[in-house]
């Protein structure tokens, strides 16, 4: 249809005004690429842990000849797991291997995880694994300034690896904690053994599935992984109390106080470690990081001393939501009086409980995301808080300190009524 003249030169306007607003987006977004592939290749440090020890990590390939993996796709795998220690180090030089071998990550880790994580993802989004620096040293020997240290298992989010909260279990190791992290596979998201070995998470065990589903099916699928995650946690006990028997390097040998264990996990982890507290006499205190609860524990709380520890959720009223604040608040009200903490962090987000979403992702996309509200806090910070809230309880529980937020340098963190 040909346009009347008069209307011609209108028409010819708005198809220049589209063109030049399509060339403007399409040199915004490769500015935005370029940026972020620019920052993608700067150097970043965790932040430095504030204890008065100097941190080593140790890596082990564990596996269990006495029971299945029930989450292995074939019948009949033995259960095996990528083991993360970190621990109180002595003091003076440490025998450091190569960036090969230790590092952030070992090199056959990161590629794994590069490779399984996409182009944009892995280039873009995020920082340049091979440029990312940790404070933990390789092949130290146990710091010999206390006979033994007390142990906290820590688990990760969802289908989270566990290196991806070093910040975290550094800073308890600079405190006098050996903390215990480990990679399952089929259900962590990619698990590199030392061998070469790679295994990635089995859709099935998605833990973020089930949050989709409603009713009895929810309750079913969050239990049966449940139960696999919390039998690791047992094994991995298990195995620690031989390695304090009888550790063939002699490094750990006597120096685990598995009189004194903590148990603290993070989202799905956190649900784990609440469970594993309800099921598991060892476990002297525990600490879920804003994980929605599930198991029987719901109906039958925890009778040892737990800490509930949560991001601001002060927006969000669905119905869901309350149920799982309900469900929280009762498993608190039947803690023990003398042994529990229900705590916010204000302006915190659910995903910035890990080096990823914290220090990892690119400042450009984090800035972003504060600016249009979907992130309150700086992502250091927030880890800054929920370690002193970390050490803060395990001190308390597990080492015969004082715990209580009236002294706290934090005003983010919130009493939850």
């Amino acid at each position: 249809m040909n346009l009347p003249t008069s209307q011609r030169p209108l028409a010819r306007r708005i198809f220049k005004g589209l063109a030049v607003l399509a060339l403007l987006v399409v040199l915004g977004t490769a500015a935005l690429l370029g940026a972020m592939r620019v920052e993608h290749g700067i150097s970043t440090t965790l932040p430095a842990p504030t204890g008065p020890f100097a941190v080593a990590r140790a890596v082990y390939d564990w596996t269990d000849d006495k029971t299945f993996d029930p989450l292995a796709p074939v019948p009949g795998t033995k259960r095996e797991l990528l083991v993360w220690i970190w621990y109180p180090a002595a003091a003076g030089p440490a025998s450091t291997p190569s960036s090969a071998t230790y590092g952030y990550l070992p090199d056959a880790v990161r590629m794994a995880v590069e490779r399984s994580s996409g182009v944009l993802f892995s280039k873009f989004l995020t920082r340049d694994l091979s440029k990312v620096h940790g404070h933990s040293r390789g092949n130290a020997e146990v710091s010999p300034q206390q006979r033994s240290f007390p142990v906290v298992m820590m688990r990760a989010g969802a289908s989270a690896e566990v290196w991806n909260y070093s910040t975290l279990a550094e800073d308890l190791a600079s405190h006098g904690y050996v903390v215990i992290g480990f990679d399952a596979p089929y259900r962590t998201h990619v698990v590199a053994f030392p061998d070469g070995r790679v295994m990635q998470r089995l859709p099935q065990n998605n833990p973020e599935l089930c949050e989709g589903m409603t009713g009895g099916d929810q309750d079913r699928c969050a239990t049966r992984l449940l139960s696999a995650w919390t039998a690791d946690m047992t094994f991995v006990l298990d195995h620690l109390e031989q390695l304090n028997t009888s550790d063939a390097s002699g490094r750990f040998t006597g120096r685990l106080d598995m009189t004194r264990v903590g148990v603290f996990g993070h989202s799905f982890g956190g649900a784990a470690a609440l469970q594993f507290c309800h099921d598991d006499a060892r476990c002297k205190a525990g600490i879920d990081l804003d994980g929605a609860p599930h198991g029987s524990v719901v109906q039958s709380g925890v009778d040892r001393p737990f800490m509930i520890l949560l991001s601001d959720h002060s927006g969000e009223h669905d119905p869901e939501g309350s149920q799982v604040m309900a469900n929280l608040q009762s498993i608190y009200d039947h803690l023990p009086p003398d042994g529990r903490a229900f705590l916010e962090i204000r302006g915190a987000n659910h995903f910035l409980f890990s080096d990823d979403g914290a220090l990892l992702k690119s400042h450009i996309v984090m800035r972003m995301l504060r600016l249009f509200g979907v992130v309150g806090i700086d992502g250091r910070r927030q880890l800054a808080v929920t370690s002193y809230c970390l050490r803060s309880f395990f001190d308390a529980e597990l080492s015969g300190g004082k715990f209580g937020i009236s002294w706290s340098p934090y005003p983010e963190i919130r009493v939850v009524e």
